[in-house]
């Protein structure tokens, strides 16, 4: 096993390099792009943009876009509170009414007048050895569910939400930091790793006026213990009368959006969502609508109940909700709502393919659905304040982004800007392609993007590199036009493949993976790399792939279980065993990881399960510091390397967090075993044939 901590850049002296610099600094310039974003005047008569450094005012009615001298650019927004370490949470907030700061410290909530009067200490009960912590929440939830806070204030300042953690059953994870220094320390972590026990987790409201706390009902169910595993999304109601919050199973099958009483503590349902097949979606996109004077909130509400992204119509009170769309496809976003007209306008994935998104209007009713944009292009919308008119930006893959006006039924009214592609067909850049191709089980179309270099020459091969991640609901954005990857100009293809598993294709897609992380998404990466070493200028003996966390594992798992289809490897912070992973995450896609439950996926979603069938190169990356995929994941596959009598390679970043290997080090890697090393090996075949023929004569 080679070991490397750092060394000198080799990049600069392998072939290519001074044309790599070069277009690598042109790429990024090379097109400008036709994309206007108005900022609608209240009226939807007009609207301002910025292009190429110009400010311009746009009048619908005259069709004309007018100079703006000396256009000043907008008010600088205030200084945003610094955001947490990923995975933490603010530790103070402010009261609406700027009276009061809420603060967690010593595992406690304090309160603070900010007229500076006495601190009130709102708890007592946290405390270190017990492992209990209020108004705070564990890393996990953080990476997890996306919590950020952990104390909420109500709209009109007199009462205060906040955590109870109980970590008393949950392991420690103990990481070495401070590596580099000549003392190094030793950072703890309450981490709850796969099949482990979770923190028990409750809601309290301390009510500023009686000075009580009151406990929340978060947990009920058969047993009282099932749902409510988790509570998340915690936040007040519109009115400042409910605490809202989600709660689910630990297998996460199940989620309800619930809201309690703060001054008894009782708690309702408002919405519950199940799906027994795998997992429901931990945080749908909820909407709220105007308020009715004497009736409950209503809100829009994006469930998968049927199978597909819909938009529903729900209220506060829990009644059934009204579907509003009952498309077999993705809805993606909403964009407008104007409940005067009882219209509702978003987008969907209808396209020619499920990256193009189309916007369509609808009634809050579900009647009078129409589709509005052309299917042949990826759309991004943005709807007037009438609803009278959209700016409409097109583009794919390989038509760069042209800006027009509509009118209400789509009709195109005016071009306001298109994409100048001078520069790019100057330096010869090549166009992406996207391309279609079956996933490994023969039956399921799914989609990967191709990129060449700038140089390229149908009648030469070209080694293949390809870029993944592809985790359960990873990509699925919209169908960009791409510039080409500098790394292309080495003389490499460049690749992406969105097989099952992926945003954007519905829940039996996504569901394909279930129970299955490691088998189902690699088998479609090794399927779109066989797919395209079918045409004659892809050489599919020199095949590389690389990622980082997800995708490292991919890589890792890619090279491992296929090591006849891909032949070289960089895996960056990467999991090499489920088990090793936290449990949210982890436990939603895998199950739990018991003999009765899951074992054999877990098993088989183990990197060290395949370490025997190394073939070809492997360089592993970590950082001595990641607290979210821990070193342990590399130690783990390094031995079973070792142990099989493996050679591989292996870089640590000490002191690193949850971070990528240096791409010129990667880029290297590559080069050298892709492009190099079969040009010392060609020469040695010649060599080798010149002396044979020396020798017969």
């Amino acid at each position: 096993m080679l070991c490397s901590a750092s060394g000198q850049s080799r990049l600069p002296t392998m072939p290519g390099y001074d044309r790599y610099e070069k277009m690598r600094r042109e790429i990024a310039g090379s097109v400008k792009r036709g994309v206007v974003r108005p900022q609608w005047e209240e009226d939807g008569k007009f609207f301002t943009y910025s292009l190429d450094g110009k400010k311009y005012r746009y009048d619908i009615a005259a069709r004309r876009a007018t100079l703006i001298e000396g256009g000043a650019d907008p008010e600088p927004k205030p200084k945003a509170q610094q955001r947490p370490a990923r995975g933490r949470q603010y530790l103070s907030e402010d009261s609406p009414d700027g009276a009061w700061t809420a603060s967690f410290r010593d595992r406690n909530v304090w309160l603070k007048p900010k007229d500076g009067g006495l601190e009130i200490q709102v708890t007592a009960e946290g405390n270190e050895k017990g492992r209990i912590k209020l108004g705070n929440a564990s890393w996990v939830y953080g990476e997890e569910l996306g919590v950020r806070n952990a104390m909420w204030w109500s709209p009109d300042s007199s009462m205060l939400g906040f955590y109870r953690f109980d970590e008393s059953k949950v392991p420690d994870y103990y990481l070495a930091t401070g590596v580099t220094k000549f003392q190094n320390a030793l950072y703890t972590e309450p981490y709850v790793k796969a099949g482990m026990p979770n923190p028990d987790v409750t809601l309290l409201v301390y009510h500023l006026g009686s000075k009580k706390t009151v406990p929340i009902e978060t947990k009920f169910g058969p047993d009282g213990k099932e749902l409510g595993h988790y509570v998340y999304q915690v936040r007040w109601s519109p009115d400042g009368k409910e605490l809202l919050f989600h709660r689910t199973n630990r297998k996460q099958k199940i989620m309800e959006l619930c809201a309690a009483d703060p001054a008894t503590g009782k708690c309702r349902v408002i919405v519950r969502e199940e799906w027994q097949p795998s997992w429901t979606e931990n945080a749908p996109p909820i909407q709220y609508l105007e308020e009715q004077k004497g009736k409950p909130r209503r809100f829009l509400w994006i469930s998968e109940r049927t199978g597909f992204r819909n938009i529903w119509l729900g209220d506060l009170s829990g009644k059934p909700l009204a579907p509003v769309t009952r498309h077999a496809f993705e809805v993606v976003r909403i964009l407008r709502v104007d409940e005067k007209s009882g219209l509702l306008w978003y987008l969907a994935r209808d396209g020619d393919n499920p990256y193009r998104f189309q916007l369509h209007r609808i009634g809050l009713d579900g009647s009078g659905g129409v589709r509005l944009t052309d299917l042949k292009y990826h759309h991004t919308v943005d709807v007037s304040p009438d609803g009278k008119h959209f700016v409409d930006v097109i583009e794919t893959t390989d038509s760069p982004p042209v800006s027009r006006l509509c009118d209400d039924k789509g009709k195109v009214l005016a071009i306001l800007a298109e994409s100048d592609l001078s520069r790019f067909e100057q330096l010869g850049l090549q166009k992406g392609e996207l391309f279609r191709y079956k996933a490994a089980d023969g039956v399921t179309e799914v989609y990967g993007t191709l990129h060449k270099p700038s140089n390229f020459d149908p009648s030469k091969k070209y080694p293949l590199l390809v870029g993944v991640y592809a985790g359960p609901e990873s990509a699925g954005g919209g169908e960009d036009f791409e510039t080409p990857q500098a790394i292309t100009e080495f003389g490499f293809l460049f690749a992406r493949f969105d097989g099952r598993g992926t945003n954007g294709r519905g829940k039996a897609f996504k569901d394909a993976l279930y129970g299955k992380l490691g088998v189902v998404e690699i088998d479609d990466q090794a399927a779109g790399v066989k797919h395209l070493a079918q045409r004659p200028y892809v050489d599919g003996s020199r095949v590389g792939i690389y990622g980082t966390s997800y995708g490292g594992y991919s890589s890792t798992m890619a090279i491992l279980r296929y090591p006849e289809v891909f032949h070289v490897a960089v895996a960056s912070s990467s999991v090499t065993d489920w088990r090793h992973y936290d449990s949210i995450y982890t436990e939603r896609y895998m199950g739990l990881p018991d003999e009765g439950e899951n074992k054999k996926g877990y098993d088989e979603g183990s990197a060290i399960t395949y370490a025997s069938q190394l073939k070809g190169y492997l360089l592993l990356f970590y950082g001595t510091a990641d607290d979210n995929v821990h070193p342990a994941n590399s130690y783990m596959l390094a031995q079973a390397l070792q142990r099989a009598g493996k050679s591989f390679d292996m870089m640590a970043g000490p002191d690193q967090g949850h971070a990528g290997v240096n791409q010129n080090r990667m880029w290297e890697y590559f080069i050298e075993h892709l492009i190099l090393e079969r040009g010392e090996q060609a020469m040695a075949r010649l060599h080798r044939e010149w002396r044979r023929r020396i020798a017969a004569k």
